[in-house]
């Protein structure tokens, strides 16, 4: 894959407004906006728009808002949506530390309530499914629905062998690359668009399911002062996601929950895992998708959320 990174951006802190973006659906501006809020001294930025109840969107690694770009639109007809960009991530502060679940999760919490929203659904892919699970854990009360998409909470999902089987070690071989200190960002700066592009090749369905055009935004986005560091944080702190994850299962979440997986790549993992800590959990299984199910098929996941968040929309 020829991956052509856009050019420097002169906005505060990072890459990726919505002004700056490629390849955004037609009218996209016309609906959503860039949005910060400082939460505790660290400023989050979110993309938000429409009309309806809040829909907070929490995206993965090594991702930003942008990955729900394709499925924003039609989202807004029914939800006001808030994309946002966690610590680390995108136009978001980069802070040296604090990247565990809780703090995150605590984070988001604050800036949904600066946007002035008290009760709100959630839809968290990848590692915001992490934070959506701590996010409705630590802070029940404001959360009504939580849909969470293809991924493996550490604490909750056991730590596969060192040395497994072959699709395992392909699929996970970055958790522990993630989480050494220093050299491996030595060994990526200057390679983001091999290191990046890999992961976005070697977890989708096909090799050139994400566009390059979409690849060279994210790559774009973690060459970006701090963002390089800040993206492995979230892997360094596992120690303290594990911890806080294995507390978290003593009560389980009374809210629904939908958990959902690429057939081509966790499959029925996110709703087993989310049966071991919620009591009212259903499962979809999305067709012609692996890991980065958002982009790779927006349609037949607005599919299956549509009916999990029609009662929180129908409440409102």
């Amino acid at each position: 894959m020829s991956i052509s990174t856009p050019p420097a951006t002169t906005a505060r802190g990072g890459y990726g407004a919505v002004t700056e973006v490629p390849g955004l659906p037609d009218g996209f501006t016309d609906v959503f906006s860039d949005t910060y809020a400082t939460v505790d001294g660290v400023r989050l930025h979110a993309v938000v728009g429409g009309e309806g109840p809040p829909l907070l969107l929490i995206s993965g690694w090594p991702q930003f808002w942008y990955q729900w770009r394709l499925m924003m639109p039609a989202l807004a007809e029914d939800f006001t949506v808030v994309a946002v960009d966690p610590r680390g991530c995108g136009l978001s502060d980069k802070p040296a530390s604090g990247y565990d679940s809780a703090t995150i999760a605590r984070e988001l919490h604050g800036f949904m309530a600066e946007l002035g929203h008290e009760r709100f659904a959630v839809v968290g892919h990848d590692i915001g499914m992490w934070t959506g699970y701590a996010m409705a854990a630590d802070t029940p009360g404001p959360i009504e629905r939580l849909a969470v998409i293809d991924a493996r909470i550490p604490g909750i999902f056991p730590s596969p062998p060192l040395v497994g089987d072959r699709w395992t070690a392909d699929f996970l071989w970055h958790f522990a690359f993630n989480r050494v200190r220093d050299v491996n960002e030595r060994l990526v700066e200057g390679r983001e668009d091999i290191y990046f592009g890999h992961q976005f090749a070697s977890k989708s369905l096909t090799p050139d399911a994400i566009p390059a055009e979409a690849v060279a935004v994210y790559v774009r986005a973690v060459r970006e002062p701090g963002a390089l560091r800040a993206t492995f944080e979230n892997y360094r702190d596992i120690d303290l996601t594990m911890e806080q994850s294995k507390r978290r299962m003593a009560e389980k979440l009374s809210i629904p929950v939908l958990g959902i997986g690429g057939a081509a790549s966790t499959g029925t993992g996110a709703e087993a895992q989310m049966r071991e800590v919620a009591d009212d959990v259903t499962g979809a299984v999305i067709a012609d998708a692996a890991h980065f199910v958002p982009e790779e098929a927006p349609e037949a996941l607005l599919a299956a959320l549509a009916p999990f968040l029609a009662p929180y929309r129908a409440s409102a």
